[in-house]
């Protein structure tokens, strides 16, 4: 009786440690599976043309509600490398390639040169900018928050001051800043 009670607890001793024995093994694998790290492969490589590209955000009025909206594109690095205010501005002039945006430089207008006094950035348009609808208050405040709202998304500029065709307007005549237009 005292033999069988002996190989009974050692038949179960015996059980537990390769029970246990299992779970152990499982429990390592399982751990090694979560420590290997796979090398990732891209689908694709990037090529040199976008690795040059950036995301720039241009401010344009919405169709229906007229609230300033950012439009994000993604543009060559080397376009705006030299000249970012001016490139910013002929991509505000070109209008939004989103259709609930609508365009805020007038038609026609041209950016005679754009030039940077500390952290101001001149714009000197041509005349065809004050061609904006005077009749709704809010195209002129729009205007301005567009091009302060996008300029200033450069680090080194903080505002600007319009000009037309070289002089100051009676239009135009504040150094526009984004607390103001904000």
């Amino acid at each position: 009786m005292k033999n069988k009670k002996i190989g009974l607890i050692f038949l179960v001793l015996l059980i537990i440690i390769l029970i246990g024995g299992y779970f152990g093994i499982r429990y390592v694998k399982n751990k090694e599976k979560e420590t290997t790290v796979e090398e990732y492969i891209p689908e694709e490589e990037i090529t040199e043309e976008q690795a040059r590209q950036t995301i720039v955000s241009l401010y344009f009025p919405n169709r229906e509600t007229n609230e300033i909206n950012p439009e994000a594109r993604l543009i060559d690095i080397k376009e705006i490398i030299n000249n970012a205010h001016e490139k910013l501005i002929e991509l505000l002039i070109e209008g939004p390639k989103n259709d609930k945006n609508k365009k805020i430089i007038p038609e026609g207008t041209r950016i005679n040169k754009t030039y940077l006094e500390e952290d101001c950035v001149v714009l000197d348009f041509s005349s065809e900018f004050l061609n904006y609808n005077k009749e709704d208050e809010k195209e002129k405040t729009n205007l301005i928050n567009c091009m302060v709202n996008t300029l200033t998304e450069l680090t080194e500029i903080n505002k600007v001051k319009i000009l037309i065709d070289g002089n100051e307007s009676e239009e135009f005549k504040e150094v526009y800043s984004r607390e103001q237009g904000e």
